[in-house]
């Protein structure tokens, strides 16, 4: 199976890029947020895939950090949850967003992406509440769950990054370098001290 491609962005659309992997061309379905951190056509990018085979369709799908494909696997694991619902999810929603709606049990934060009602949010945060611990952004399992998940500061680091006139795909970037210097556990402040530098320069 397709694990990860790594190449140079070629084409994007709505909920798509094209990456030119030594002049092949991938199609892969991803996610407003993935979109937004690969960057701008002609650049280098990774993303993580994962491949979906139906008897009449065969799909990859594409993810700027490997916690947001183990999201994707979980979330297509509940009932009613396609990989169109699915990355509906993670674009409304961080990996730390959805989380602590899980740990929470708040269907009211996952019901806010797009196709997603009030009844399906609830299945969702009741199936996967047990297991959001378990994945990026949240505690260890059996160890409780992280009330502030990792994930949280550098979603609001892009966040605040974007309300300063940057570029999604630029404080995305911004932000994953930071947090590549600083660490999984740095503060939004450190982080957004950090990216604006990089972002800057």
């Amino acid at each position: 199976m397709i694990a990860k491609l790594k190449g140079l962005l070629d084409e994007t659309g709505a909920d798509w890029a094209v990456i030119d992997v030594a002049g092949v061309g991938y199609l892969v379905h991803c996610s407003a947020r993935t979109l937004a951190a690969l960057g701008e056509v002609g650049e280098a990018c990774t993303v993580y895939t994962d491949l979906q085979v139906s008897e009449n369709d065969m799909r990859l799908l594409g993810f700027a950090e490997a916690a947001e494909r183990d999201w994707f696997r979980l979330l297509t694991q509940v009932q009613g949850v396609g990989s169109k619902v699915a990355l509906a999810i993670l674009s409304a929603l961080s990996t730390g967003e959805l989380q602590q709606a899980c740990a929470k049990g708040d269907a009211a934060m996952v019901a806010r992406a797009n196709g997603v009602g009030p009844k399906l949010a609830g299945r969702i945060v009741n199936e996967l509440k047990d297991k959001a611990g378990a994945l990026p952004g949240g505690g260890k399992a059996g160890g409780g769950v992280s009330v502030t998940p990792a994930g949280a500061a550098s979603a609001d680091a892009v966040s605040a990054l974007e309300n300063l006139g940057f570029k999604p795909a630029v404080a995305a970037r911004a932000v994953a370098a930071a947090q590549g210097e600083l660490g999984e556990d740095a503060s939004e402040g450190d982080l957004i001290r950090v990216a604006l530098k990089r972002a800057a320069g």
